[in-house]
């Protein structure tokens, strides 16, 4: 094929450079690659998308951050996959489907299709032949397939769950879709501003709690990723060992409320015992109390609230008596019994046992509602006593008090030792929980994968046959958002024959989580047209582990967390020989911009202000003074967004590249600056301009042997030096640009002759950062082939080497001057060398100095 040149005059003219190199790209397939076991593979890996309708500048910085990589690790000899495709499936789809008329699989394919448009216009190095979505039968067949092998395994099953369900929209609500509008915190739909409840619903599992400990325990073997996620991820893994307890009801010892606690050494100084309001057992010890009216208005308040907020930091704690009393199983003692806002039947048992001295919330708590304290763990200097505390006492140094023969033990050691003795005597058991809970991928939606179940009323429930996979979904389904499933008022969807007896039966009309969809699609990636198995073993043993994910910080938990257990399950199933899907994970930071307020405008876009920085800035329809408000991410309906096509059709999608890499770390937010979009579009125009004027006819030659000359190969290779170390080194492309920027300083100031390895060195080294600019200007040259296959540059120590150093002098710690001397110059030439120079001997002023201290190669330190 006949590779074409852009025709432009010596004007930087990106509008048009760009578009003719994207074509060349897609036309010679540059970036299709297949397993070659003769190269090292590189997996580099970006969070697919979720198709909106329109990329914001938070996918420009993420998507050119992970095509730096692939580009850079491509030109580093590696055999890279650098896929791209679409988190399809989800609610704002429905949503989308009830406010436009539009179906789901319309709105999406709409999408997709513009958005893969503004993916292209960035000039992204996508192997657009693995291109995979979510949406698709030839996908969603694979997750119901995951289901039944999980399904045989027990790994997924059906149980009564509590869901968020709105009496008037009759229809089960997501989390998000649950929302608060006062103190209150009782949670609304966000549709109609009706009352959520909590509904039991049958609902499907998958059991990742089996894989909880091995989940726990590789977090320590994964040293690429932040240490901020491993320990979110270990903490909502949340493991604790300790003991479950018996505390007998006063009113009948046959009856106990069973609490789990890691403070066994605390157990003499439980003085009270507070259940969930969702506790199973709260109905019961309330029966017949005059405290029962009370006691249910509150749970009913309670139960209605988020169960998040309830469990806030800064979330005021409260609760109420039931009237009801419990046996201290240590000090055989009755104590009362209470509800409380905080507890979760989610965790544990449901009910805890409270222990004032020595836990902070239970003492802030029991001064709220004049509960007895009584300290258990003394502290070194024997000063605690129950009745003038004014803070729990949490300190491990101290020693048992009060506690019977375990008195005088150490907190390590009681804890061990009371575990032995509840145990022995049969007051409960040792016990190891879990804060993570089985994942319910049940959703009432439309736009999800079906769940291949069917039910029948002689066989029960039924899996669907493999060889009748996929279950698809009715295309023309009316959406309501009412109602509960769509799914359910299609009958032709809906009643089917029983696969084992023939009989009437009934599809499972629920839909799969969306993160099911995200658990797995880096392993489609691979051999996205199989159509005989999830995915090619003999691909995933090339390709697998991901060797660099990058995504933002909030899918630090479950999306990652799902994504390893399935891994998992998948190794387990014999198709990876993998144990984690990702070997190093980068959580890049968000883009961030001023927001302004008019007090009767509201949020203001900041390009419509009128005014100056000078003078104050004020709304353009009123002309009040807008109020400059915090630097926050970017957001539509904070009006602080900017639109990454008016930005590419301005400066280029090489300027929009280089200044989301240069303005801010990658793990950091970025915070707009316009002045910096400007400054990236002016070093490339002067990149634009040193190479075109530099260009002639005909491969560039070697060097002039000048010393000048000698001097730039030197900061070329320190150039390549330093940008390949920030690569390397967690990507800090950032200070790599800045390099850059400066080798084209000292390129600038190098005149006539001798450019040319320089020269040619800055657009490799540029290449993936800008790579339209850098493969136009790499033409003009006179080079054959693209930019992109040529190897990276290497330094060598001997080209780093300098035949001058330069020496900081100082007088009295103060710094004074500089002089350059040979390199090899001994110690007493170069303390004669300062003493001598000029400026020096003007501050000496003749006076002789009282110490004169030389550290090699680096000062000279005058003592007067």
């Amino acid at each position: 094929m006949k590779e074409t040149v852009a025709q432009q005059p010596d004007v930087y003219n990106p509008q048009s450079i760009e578009p003719v190199w994207q074509q060349q790209w897609e036309a010679a397939k540059t970036f299709r690659v297949t397993e070659d076991p003769k190269r090292p593979k590189y997996y580099c890996l970006v969070m697919f998308p979720y198709p909106s309708g329109r990329i914001h500048m938070g996918h420009v910085r993420n998507y050119v951050i992970g095509d730096v990589v692939a580009r850079y690790k491509s030109m580093r000899g590696h055999n890279v996959l650098h896929p791209m495709g679409w988190d399809a499936f989800g609610l704002p789809a429905e949503n989308a489907a009830i406010e436009h008329k539009k179906t789901p699989q319309f709105w999406t394919d709409e999408n997709i299709l513009y958005m893969r448009t503004q993916l292209k216009r960035l000039g992204l190095s996508y192997d657009w032949e693995r291109e995979v979505a979510t949406c698709k039968p030839d996908y969603y067949k694979w997750n119901q397939w995951f289901f039944l092998k999980m399904y045989e395994r027990g790994l997924a099953y059906k149980k009564m769950s509590a869901v968020n369900w709105c009496p008037s929209c009759e229809t089960v609500l997501a989390n998000e879709q649950v929302i608060t509008r006062d103190v209150t915190n009782i949670g609304l739909c966000w549709r109609c501003d009706s009352h959520v409840e909590k509904k039991e619903l049958d609902q499907w599992f998958y059991k990742i709690t089996a894989y909880a400990e091995e989940l726990l325990a590789e977090c320590d073997r994964l040293p690429g990723w932040p240490e901020r996620v491993l320990t979110m991820q270990r903490n909502w893994i949340g493991k604790s060992v300790g003991v479950e307890v018996d505390f007998p009801l006063a009113d009948d010892k046959n009856r106990a409320i069973r609490i789990f606690t890691t403070r066994q050494d605390t157990l003499f100084g439980a003085t009270f015992v507070t259940l969930s309001p969702e506790h199973p057992m709260v109905e019961e010890i309330i029966r017949g109390k005059k405290e029962s009216a009370a006691v249910r208005t509150f749970v009913e308040r309670i139960t209605k609230q988020d169960i998040n907020i309830r469990t806030a930091q800064n979330m005021e704690k409260e609760g109420i008596f039931t009237g009801a009393h419990a046996i201290n199983p240590m000090t055989k003692e009755r104590i009362p019994i209470w509800i409380g806002n905080f507890v979760l039947m989610g965790y544990g048992t449901g009910a805890i046992m409270c222990v004032p001295a020595h836990d902070q919330r239970d003492f802030e708590f029991a001064k709220m509602y004049n509960i007895p304290t009584r300290v258990v763990i003394q502290n070194p200097e024997g000063t605690l006593k129950s009745d003038e505390l004014t803070a729990a006492y949490t300190d491990e140094a101290g020693k048992l008090v009060e506690s019977g023969k375990f008195s005088g033990l150490s907190p390590n050691e009681a804890i061990e030792k009371i575990a032995e003795f509840i145990v022995s005597e049969k007051l409960g058991a040792r016990k190891t929980n879990y804060k993570l809970r089985d994942w319910g991928i049940s959703r009432q939606r439309y736009w999800g994968t079906p769940i291949p179940i069917i039910y029948c009323e002689r066989c029960g429930t039924v899996a669907v046959p493999y060889d009748e996979l996929p279950v698809t979904l009715p295309p023309d389904v009316p959406i309501t958002g009412k109602g509960g499933s769509p799914l359910q008022a299609d009958k032709n969807f809906l009643n089917v024959k029983c696969p084992k007896c023939g009989g009437p039966a009934r599809r499972e009309t629920d839909t799969m989580d969306t993160f099911v969809d995200s658990s797995w699609y880096f392993f489609r990636y691979l051999s996205p047209k199989m159509d005989t198995a999830p995915f090619d073993t003999k691909s995933a043993d090339y390709w697998m582990p991901v060797d660099q994910y990058i995504g933002g910080i909030e899918h630090a938990v479950l999306h990652l967390l799902y994504a390893r257990f399935f891994t998992k399950v998948v190794r387990d199933l014999g198709l990876t020989k993998a144990d984690e899907p990702f070997t190093n994970l980068l959580t890049q930071g968000m883009v961030c911009m001023e927001t302004y307020r008019c007090e009767e405008h509201g949020w203001l876009f900041p390009g419509d202000l009128i005014g100056s920085e000078k003078e104050g800035w004020h709304c353009p329809h009123c002309n009040r003074p807008a109020v400059r408000g915090r630097v926050e991410k970017m957001s539509k309906s904070k009006k602080n967004i900017v639109d990454p096509e008016q930005l590419i059709a301005t400066y280029g999608a090489d300027t929009a590249r280089l200044f989301s890499l240069f303005a801010a770390p990658p793990e950091k937010d970025l915070e707009w600056n316009d002045a910096g979009v400007e400054g990236a579009s002016r070093f490339l125009n002067r990149v634009w301009r040193l190479v075109t004027s530099h260009a002639g006819p005909g491969p560039v030659s070697g060097t002039d042997g000048t010393e000048r000359t000698a001097a730039l190969r030197r900061v070329t290779h320190q150039t390549i030096k330093k940008v390949t170390e920030d690569l390397d080194r967690n990507f800090q492309f950032n200070t790599a640009v800045a390099a850059l920027m400066e080798f084209y300083n000292a390129i600038t100031a190098q005149p006539g002759d001798g450019r040319d390895e320089a020269i040619k060195t800055l657009l490799i080294l540029l290449s993936p950062f800008a790579p339209h600019i850098a493969e136009e200007l790499w033409k003009r040259l006179g080079h054959t082939g693209s930019v992109l296959t040529q190897p990276w540059p290497r330094w060598t120590e001997a080209a780093l080497a300098t035949d001058e150093i330069t020496i900081v002098i100082q007088i009295n710690g103060k710094l004074r001057g500089q002089i350059r001397v040979p390199a090899g110059l001994d110690e007493k030439e170069i303390q004669h060398r300062a003493m001598a120079d000029g400026k020096i001997k003007d501050w000496l002023k003749g006076q002789p100095p009282k110490k004169v201290i030389y550290v090699k190669g680096k000062l000279v330190s005058i003592v007067l």
